[in-house]
């Protein structure tokens, strides 16, 4: 199980810095949300595939909603 948490994490860690419009962070959203689900799901006993599309949900809603100014993407400011 502890494998699991880890392997999520570092797929969750390399979706981070994705996306600079809406779709892109939607999207990326949607993939950490999804691999978090899982993981999560994986480590308490419940589903891992409704795990992965609830989170999938939860994190492509969260990545939608956030705008371009929301996110330092290591830009620097003049």
């Amino acid at each position: 199980m502890l494998s699991i948490g880890l392997l999520t994490g570092v797929l969750a860690l390399g979706l981070t810095g994705c996306g600079t419009t809406t779709g892109e962070r939607a999207l990326s959203g949607a993939g950490l949300g999804a691999a978090a689900g899982a993981g999560t799901a994986a480590m308490t006993g419940g589903s891992i595939s409704k795990g992965a599309v609830i989170g999938g949900g939860l994190g492509a809603a969260a990545g939608a909603a956030t705008d371009r100014n929301d996110i330092d993407l290591g830009r620097r400011r003049r």
